[in-house]
C-alpha cells in the first residue's frame, strides 16, 4: 500500500487544549476528547465493542418513546476545555432536530460507554466524574469482559449514586431515561 508523506509538519496547539483547537486536528479516524483541557485520543473501537454497541442501540430503539432519540457517538461540549464523545446517548427529539454539531450536557438524558482495553480507566473513573460534574442524569457502563455486566449510575446532586450492577442472565429493569428491561447477555452474540 502506498502512502504519501506530508510535505509540512502539522503544528498542534499547546495544552490546555480548547474545543476550537479540535477543529485543527486531522480527520484520521481517532476520537479526540478533552478533559479539563487535556487531550485524550482513542483508536477506533474493537469489533466486539462495536457489536455490543450496535446491539444496545437496537434494544433501546425498539422501545424509545417518540419524544426521545437514541444516537451513537455524538459530540458533547461541556465547556471550552471539556468535550466528550459518548458511545451512545439518549436526547430529546427536539434537541436532535436543532443541534447541528455539538450537544450540551443538558441535552443528554443518558450517556453510555462500552469499556474497551484502551478506555478502561477513562470509562470507569474519568467519565463517571466528568459526566456527573456536568449533570448528565444517568450513565451506563458496559463491561464486556464480565459476561457482560451493565453498571448503572444515577445522578444524586453533583455525583452519581451506585453503580448498580446488572449481570448477564438477569433482567435489568430500568426507569431512566425511560422504562426498559433487557438482559445484558443480549449485548453479545455467539
Amino acid at each position: 500500500m502506498a502512502t504519501i508523506e506530508p510535505t509540512e509538519r502539522m503544528a498542534f496547539p499547546i495544552a490546555p487544549f480548547t474545543v476550537d483547537d479540535l477543529f485543527n486536528f486531522p480527520d484520521d479516524g481517532n476520537r479526540y476528547e478533552l478533559f479539563n483541557g487535556s487531550l485524550v485520543v482513542s483508536p477506533a473501537p474493537t469489533p466486539q465493542h462495536q457489536d455490543a454497541l450496535s446491539l444496545l442501540w437496537t434494544i433501546l430503539r425498539r422501545t424509545v418513546p417518540s419524544h426521545l432519540k437514541v444516537l451513537l457517538t455524538v459530540n458533547v461540549r461541556a465547556s471550552d476545555t471539556d468535550f466528550y464523545i459518548p458511545d451512545l446517548v439518549v436526547v430529546p427529539k427536539g434537541r436532535f432536530k436543532s443541534v447541528k454539531l455539538m450537544f450540551t450536557p443538558e441535552d443528554v438524558l443518558l450517556a453510555v460507554e462500552v469499556v474497551s482495553p484502551s478506555t478502561k480507566t477513562r470509562d470507569r473513573a474519568t467519565k463517571v466524574e466528568a459526566y456527573a460534574k456536568v449533570g448528565i442524569p444517568t450513565y451506563w457502563r458496559v463491561e464486556l469482559d464480565e459476561g457482560p455486566t451493565l453498571y448503572v449510575y444515577d445522578l444524586d446532586g453533583d455525583s452519581y449514586r451506585g453503580p448498580v450492577a446488572h449481570r448477564a442472565g438477569t433482567l435489568a429493569s430500568l426507569a431512566t431515561p425511560y422504562p426498559i428491561s433487557f438482559n445484558p447477555a443480549d449485548l453479545i452474540e455467539d
